[in-house]
């Protein structure tokens, strides 16, 4: 089973969430702000993004949206074990399932599953990671290899964190290949300016969007970051976050 599927390493082991009473409360937490949680199916090989519908304590049941196409929910049912993954507050939430089955909740398709009896809720203070805004998307340009032809494409931003950046790569254009390098490619920080920074590949996964495209997401990992770099990310970071707080608690426009 790779990393990212591995619901409990050593090294997240001490934050296990074993109490219902907070196991719920985190649920709902979710649920009340309208978080994303990634589900991944098929060994981590095949992500499908969904969002808690219902928190049943009374049933203990969790009621999650269905996937964008009914053959991508009948493999997510079908599937062996499915795991979750969702960021709260800086804090990463990951939980697991071997029992979800198709539903229907106010006439809309979805799945069900047992409330989990334990949870991962861990923070990492350390190249914390952000999802950065949908509407107003932080774009990456990366220079592409020669040996695919050379030139640039600009890309979306899915996430950022002091340590590397996820990209939406919709047409597929970069290589998913483990180690991969796209060295001079070059941030645009909202506010802040262009930045240079070499992107090394770590992982890639395609994602079923509720449009019915397919998209993939590719993580990359700062290679030799420069400490100015480093702080203007930190920033942009600290900028979305407050940014999406005054936005939650109505003090944002």
């Amino acid at each position: 089973m790779t990393s990212t599927t591995a619901l409990v390493s050593e090294n997240e082991s001490p934050y296990q969430v074993e109490s219902r009473r907070e196991i719920i409360a985190l649920l709902r937490n979710l649920q009340e702000s309208n978080q994303l949680i990634t589900m991944l199916i098929n060994e981590g090989s095949e992500v499908v993004i969904t969002a808690i519908l219902k928190v049943d304590d009374v049933n203990n049941t969790l009621v999650l949206d269905s996937a964008a196409s009914d053959s991508t929910s009948q493999r997510v049912v079908s599937g062996k074990r499915v795991f979750f993954e969702a960021a709260l507050n800086k804090i990463s939430i990951k939980f697991s399932s071997n029992s979800l089955s198709l539903s229907n909740y106010s006439g809309r398709p979805s799945f069900t599953c047992p409330i989990p009896t334990t949870m991962i809720r861990l923070q990492r203070r350390e190249n914390y990671r952000i999802v950065t805004p949908v509407t107003n998307p932080i774009y990456c340009v990366v220079t592409l290899l020669e040996e695919d032809g050379g030139g640039t494409v600009k890309l979306p931003l899915s996430d950022i964190s002091c340590g590397g950046v996820s990209l939406m790569d919709e047409k597929h254009k970069l290589s998913t290949e483990f180690g991969t390098i796209y060295a001079n490619s070059k941030i645009d920080l909202p506010g802040l300016g262009m930045v240079s920074v070499n992107l090394q590949v770590r992982n890639s996964q395609n994602l079923e969007l509720k449009n019915d495209k397919v998209s993939r997401r590719i993580g990359f990992q700062f290679i030799d970051l420069p400490n100015p770099v480093m702080s203007q990310i930190q920033k942009l970071i600290t900028k979305i976050e407050r940014e999406r707080n005054s936005r939650q608690t109505g003090l944002g426009s």
